[in-house]
């Protein structure tokens, strides 16, 4: 039964194309192609990623903040109360007022310290201010060496500046060290993200966070084995170069330096759209959707990639809408005169663009892209 559910999984009509199969990716003539048994170095990669964290923020980032002045609350703990813990952990953080009625007839509390109670309670799981600008200083220097060492892997290569040039010949291309490396920091970046979970700070956006992690990891796993792994490390690139920007802005929005965070988040957001809802879609889906038709007919694989791709995409414009709301808040909430202009602005604008930039892309960039 698993010999034939293996036979299945691994039969080549489903990642290659056709007239080719596994045997044809096997090393010869000094030719070195990417295998499936090289992602078992994903599990150590990601726990020396676990261990490198765990020292740069004790020796790291801790003593910057302490240079930084970030330094936690001291928050009033809440009271010891059986009933309202009780209330608390099974049933709501926030009760109503009809319930918070209820719980005082139960402990004999009036309403003020009931509320209180729930505060100061909510407040104790909040993370700690040291331990956000922790992680956010690990996010911002991992995303800052994988940025600028994607860089110095991808600067000399052809199909950075000519997107055919990623089909040449695929899928018999032949594997690189810089490639192999470059791969497995961040398929053992983000699993380690994965394995970090239930202590790391858990955020609004938590779900999409743990959709975002499963779905590139899917992706990279799969572009790994079938050989997409020149379209991979463009994709990996173009990720990483906004998100140092935006750990950065924590970072500074942590201790304090407001001005210069919300300036640096302007540019992140700038260059978020740039990145993630313009070359992304209009060059590298483009390049994945339109490029491998005049190689060869489509097939599972090839369906399975480009959906995965779009899934990414919708979490960039989930992302987006929430970005542009935070920015409306940073530079728009206390000014009262244009307030109402600047509403109707924070959600035209980004739409405009992005069809103008849809148009164009099909009068221009698509057919620039080839040359």
């Amino acid at each position: 039964m698993l010999e034939t559910v293996k036979e299945w999984l691994w039969w080549d009509r489903l990642w290659l194309p056709a007239n080719v199969s596994w045997s044809d990716l096997e090393d010869n003539q000094g030719r070195v192609y990417a295998k499936a048994s090289h992602l078992y170095a994903i599990l150590p990669c990601a726990l020396c990623l676990l261990v490198i964290r765990y020292l740069f923020e004790r020796y790291v980032a801790r003593p910057l903040a302490n240079v930084c002045g970030v330094r936690d609350r001291i928050r009033t703990p809440a009271e010891p109360n059986p009933i309202l813990e009780k209330y608390f952990c099974h049933q709501a953080s926030s009760p109503s007022q009809a319930d918070v009625r209820s719980l005082c007839k139960k402990t004999g509390w009036p309403e003020r310290r009931v509320e209180v109670w729930f505060r100061r309670r909510r407040n104790q799981n909040r993370p700690r201010l040291r331990k956000r600008f922790s992680e956010a200083s690990w996010r911002c220097a991992f995303y800052f060496f994988a940025f600028f060492g994607g860089i110095l892997a991808l600067y000399d290569k052809p199909w950075v500046y000519n997107l055919r040039e990623i089909w040449a010949g695929f899928p018999k291309q032949t594997m690189l060290p810089s490639q192999y490396w470059y791969y497995q920091l961040e398929m053992g970046f983000y699993f380690s993200l994965l394995l970090s979970l239930t202590f790391d700070v858990k955020r609004k956006d938590f779900k999409e966070q743990v959709i975002h992690h499963v779905a590139t990891l899917t992706l990279l796993t799969f572009s790994w084995i079938s050989n997409y792994i020149r379209i991979g490390t463009l994709v990996m690139a173009v990720h990483d170069s906004a998100d140092i920007l935006l750990e950065g802005a924590k970072v500074l929005n942590y201790a304090k330096w407001q001005k210069t965070a919300n300036g640096m988040f302007v540019v992140f957001t700038v260059l978020f759209f740039i990145t993630r809802l313009g070359i992304f879609p209009f060059w590298l889906i483009h390049c994945t959707w339109v490029y491998p038709l005049e190689l060869y007919p489509p097939f599972f694989g090839y369906y399975f990639f480009n959906v995965m791709l779009v899934v990414l995409l919708l979490l960039h414009i989930y992302w987006a809408f929430l970005i542009l709301r935070m920015l409306y808040k940073c530079l728009f909430s206390k000014v009262r005169l244009f307030l109402k202009l600047a509403h109707i602005s924070c959600f035209v604008a980004p739409l405009r663009l992005i069809l103008i930039l849809c148009l164009y892309s099909l009068g221009c960039f698509a057919p620039a892209v080839g040359r």
